[in-house]
């Protein structure tokens, strides 16, 4: 073995040497062994180390764990370095996403995401207030209640068809279904969106109703201030606007009643979110509830053709968008655009809230989007 010092701690000579050097001293010739510097005492214990890894499915010498803790000790100081370091990139190149963890908004905004169950009935009251985040052009629905909502027609659900009056399941069925299609023809047909002729809409409305055809044929062909066809179809200038993304939400609820001898009434209330942009990055959110009752009317007690749909009553809400425009589009309203509408006189109005009917004339404020 090596000698010691004092403080118990190897010399650095080993027992050949010391042996030699006894052999010398006596012959008189001998030169004390010179000791390895510091800075060589530490390249030979790192090679020592490298040299003598541990046996496989063999403990490690005491000396080995004690060593393997140290360099335990410094893989978790250097893994809590990256780990710290990775943690400073990531506030430096996406600080909201830290700062949302903080605040909770994170957490808030995944709660938001989870898909609501079918609206069974008028709810009690407004959807509770979510974070106010702006929405993007990834984001479209971003920190609006529609984020929960059902996608387009799925948000159409129709209701099981029983037979009512003189009607039998089936044929209730097929007014169900047709009253779907022109929901889903009027508002969410990317065709319609365009401006263009909602033809599959008024393919199911009831030619016998003549007065209400030719009130839609020339709201679509000449609008103006009391033949608008925003009344029932939802269009946008697609020189104006575009959609963003190829989702729009729905959420609402349709009914199967009786109404006067001889009518079955399809009584619908449902609210469509359209994200729209200009170009650039802002997004604003068109938000239209429609209320529309479609009766199926007995041919022999009214003049009317069986299969078909008549238009019984409609009325609309359309929130953020330019007052009293008549040119047979909706203006969505974005906030650095100034307002070429009229202004707005009604009172504030919160467009996601389903639990009243939407209010009869004037046009008022949005609290959100």
């Amino acid at each position: 073995m090596g000698g010691k010092d004092g403080d118990g701690r190897s010399s650095g000579i080993s027992d050949e040497e010391l042996a030699a050097f006894l052999e010398r001293a006596a012959a008189g010739t001998g030169e004390a062994p010179r000791e390895p510097s510091a800075r060589a005492r530490m390249v030979t214990e790192r090679l020592r180390d490298q040299q003598d890894p541990p046996g496989w499915r063999t403990g490690p010498t005491g000396q080995g764990r004690r060593g393997g803790r140290d360099r335990a000790k410094r893989g978790i100081k250097v893994t809590l370095a990256v780990v710290f370091i990775a943690g400073l990139a990531l506030v430096a190149v996406r600080p909201e996403l830290v700062i949302d963890r903080v605040t909770g908004k994170s957490a808030a905004r995944e709660n938001a995401k989870a898909p609501l169950p079918a609206e069974s009935a008028r709810p009690t009251a407004a959807p509770d207030a979510v974070p106010p985040d702006r929405p993007t052009l990834a984001e479209p629905f971003r920190g609006s209640p529609a984020l929960q909502w059902a996608d387009g027609a799925a948000g159409i659900e129709v209701p099981e068809a029983t037979a009512v009056g003189w009607l039998t399941k089936e044929q209730v069925a097929d007014g169900l279904a047709k009253a779907k299609q022109f929901l889903v023809a009027a508002n969410l047909e990317p065709a319609t969106l365009r401006g263009e002729r909602p033809a599959a809409a008024l393919a199911v409305l009831d030619p016998q109703q003549p007065e209400v055809y030719q009130r839609l044929e020339r709201s679509l062909t000449h609008p103006n201030a009391e033949d608008k066809p925003t009344h029932l179809f939802t269009r946008f200038d697609p020189a104006e606007v575009k959609p963003v993304g190829g989702v729009v939400k729905v959420r609402g609820s349709m009914r199967v009643e009786q109404g006067e001898p001889g009518e079955v009434r399809v009584v619908t209330d449902y609210t469509f979110v359209h994200p729209m942009t200009k170009g650039g990055t802002s997004v604003q959110r068109t938000i239209v509830r429609r209320q529309i009752t479609l009766s199926l009317l007995d041919p022999a007690r009214w003049k009317a053709t069986g299969d078909r749909l008549q238009l019984s009553e409609y009325h609309v809400e359309s929130s953020n968008v330019e007052c009293e425009v008549a040119d047979g589009y909706l203006h969505p309203q974005f906030p650095q655009d100034a307002p070429t509408g009229q202004a707005p006189t009604g009172p504030a109005t919160d467009p996601y809230d389903r639990s009243k009917d939407i209010r009869r004339g004037g046009c008022g404020t949005s609290t959100r989007s």
